[in-house]
């Protein structure tokens, strides 16, 4: 049954689990570093690796991440917080119990909003906790991968933090609109590079569904596997048909973990639901509560950036953009940064608009940069718009000196007098330009004067062409009109 028609008899119940990776130098309990890409357990020590006898030392730069994320998502920091040993065992948890935080967690009662098909919605952020990540099993790669399987430690131990929403998603898209603002936001406070490829970004969801109409939930599936966000869209679609296949033909939901198969856009059974009793859950006793005192947690609030909801109100009202072109420029905190620097060059807001997202954006991806690599600084976009509004050049003569400035990485002012680009305006010059062409042309004159003005497009293009493209096309319109009769 198409996803529409299911729509209209079940209603999808989604909350996400969302792990960030924060981006700290250094681990969260240990000095080890946290880079990535680095020879398999080569950033290990005896905290990360459990080694008996080794104390964790909590990082204060990762609680101060923590503390950034939990404000930018409006949640309301715990003044006390616990870390807690949360009990499994895997052969990438070298302790067999991760470091996490339960019952008192770093902060909670938080939300962002999101844009869905029904309008803005509010989506509620149950929790915000910090943990430590495991290693990694690798499975695959290597000559003997058939057989044996490896670990790689250097993640253990690298700082996360756990941000639970509330079941308030309603849809796949929804999710998928949840997890763009979400990382948007993780974004502008720097708290995480938030790539996916490489981990620091990774979600669980769960969901159910229920009868429209129904309150009471249905038995939920956690679905894990999800590392791209066209993944976790798809790995929802097909969990919605596989549950209301299994109930239309009388079936009951088991409550399991399923992982999503990227190959055939399926999930499989992976295990049954754990419950928080299944990790045996008590206080860690070698670390001491986290206190955060009015001080510090005003201190990390008065370092917050204008986050993006805010400033696509502000560039909204200030430069009078549309809610789609403050949507692309506010994309990232580096590009909104560049809009708003070529503005202070040039009022014409919406021509430096068009030409970002434009010509500029299109370059950065040929080229393979970004705004942060540009080779073109943001004044000399201001000033090709201006050349453009003066009437130096034409917006087609603009892009032949944009593709200069790409080229040459100069200013446009001094491309246009180095090509020799610059627009002809002096109205004798053009008279004259307008008097050769009516003359090379009678029958069309003739045609013209006897009603057939299609034609006026004819002399325009014939004196473009005569002037090189150099001619102002206002002012060859006006005089062409005038000559015409």
């Amino acid at each position: 049954m198409p996803l529409a028609e299911i729509l209209q008899k079940y209603e999808p119940v989604i909350g996400l689990e969302v792990h960030v990776q924060l981006n700290t130098v250094s681990k969260v309990f240990c000095a080890c570093s946290t880079r990535f890409g680095e020879p398999p357990n080569s950033l290990t020590c005896p905290v990360c690796l459990g080694l008996p006898g080794a104390l964790p030392v909590l990082n204060r730069a990762a609680v101060d991440k923590a503390m950034r994320a939990s404000l930018g998502l409006n949640a309301t920091i715990n003044p006390v917080s616990v870390f807690a040993r949360k009990n499994y065992f895997y052969p990438d948890l070298p302790k067999g119990y991760q470091i996490s935080q339960y019952d008192r967690p770093l902060a909670e009662h938080g939300w962002l909003e999101i844009d869905t098909a029904g309008g803005r919605r509010r989506i509620g952020v149950t929790r915000l906790h910090l943990e430590e990540d495991a290693g990694k099993n690798i499975h695959e790669g290597l000559p003997d991968s058939g057989r044996n399987s490896y670990v790689d430690l250097n993640r253990a131990g690298v700082p996360l933090v756990e941000i639970v929403s509330e079941p308030d998603l309603r849809a796949p898209e929804d999710a998928f609109e949840y997890l763009t603002r979400l990382k948007e936001i993780m974004l502008y406070l720097e708290v995480s590079d938030c790539n996916m490829e490489e981990g620091s970004l990774r979600c669980d969801a769960n969901v159910s569904i229920r009868p429209v109409g129904q309150r009471e939930f249905g038995a939920k599936v956690e679905v894990k596997n999800l590392n791209s966000f066209r993944y976790l869209q798809r790995a929802l679609e097909y969990e919605i048909e596989r549950q209301s296949e299994v109930l239309d033909s009388g079936g009951r939901i088991r409550q399991e973990t399923r992982l999503f198969h990227v190959a055939d856009g399926r999930t499989a059974p992976m295990r049954s639901k754990e419950e928080a009793h299944d990790y045996r859950y008590f206080p860690e006793p070698d670390l001491a509560p986290l206190r955060v005192d009015a001080a510090w947690q005003a201190e990390v609030t008065g370092s917050l950036p204008e986050l993006p909801a805010a400033k696509r109100e502000r560039l909204q009202a200030t430069y009078g953009l549309t809610l789609y072109d403050a949507q692309v420029l506010t994309a990232s905190r580096a590009l909104a940064d560049y809009f708003e620097e070529a503005c202070r060059h040039s009022k014409n807001y919406k021509g430096i608009a068009n030409a970002i997202m434009g010509d500029l954006m299109a370059s950065w991806k040929a080229g393979g940069l970004t705004v942060e690599t540009s080779t073109i600084p943001p004044a000399h976009i201001a000033e090709l718009v201006a050349l453009v509004d003066e009437g130096a050049i034409s917006g087609k003569m603009a892009k032949d000196v944009f593709a200069a400035m790409v080229e040459k990485r100069q200013p446009p002012r001094a491309l246009v007098e180095a090509m020799g680009l610059r627009q002809i305006s002096d109205t004798g010059a053009l008279e004259k330009i307008v008097d050769e062409v009516i003359a090379a042309n009678p029958s069309q004159t003739a045609q013209y004067r006897a009603g057939k003005t299609a034609l006026l497009a004819f002399f325009v293009g014939q004196v473009m062409k005569a002037s090189r493209g150099q001619a102002q096309p206002a002012l060859v319109n006006d005089i062409l009109k005038r000559k015409l009769g």
